[in-house]
């Protein structure tokens, strides 16, 4: 399934961080935080400005980004976990995050 998001959200599938694990202790799924980071799967064409001009989103598919703990909606789609939010609410690009995964 294909699916391109509208004006300026983007859609996210967070990054996995590994098992965590705190004084020996291995702390269960339902117990650990949430990832705030994540990969751009989408984004959309940008939003239209009040002349009428389409401003194109700063992020695009591939970033890996920080967002905020409560931001966007996650969805499912295909069996999978996404977020889908507005390109505002993402707090900033990492750079260099992917020549660090290809390593």
């Amino acid at each position: 399934m294909k699916v391109r998001p509208l004006h300026d959200r983007i859609i996210i599938q967070r990054l996995d961080e590994g098992e965590q694990k705190v004084g020996g202790i291995i702390i269960p799924d339902s117990a650990k935080e949430k990832p705030q980071q994540g990969t751009v799967i989408a984004a959309g064409h940008g939003k239209s400005n009040d002349d009428g001009k389409r401003v194109p989103l700063e992020v695009k598919a591939g970033d890996t980004i920080l967002f905020g703990k409560y931001s966007g909606q996650e969805i499912k789609l295909d069996g999978e976990e996404y977020i889908i939010m507005r390109e505002d609410e993402v707090l900033g690009v990492i750079e260099g995050a992917a020549a660090k995964k290809k390593k």
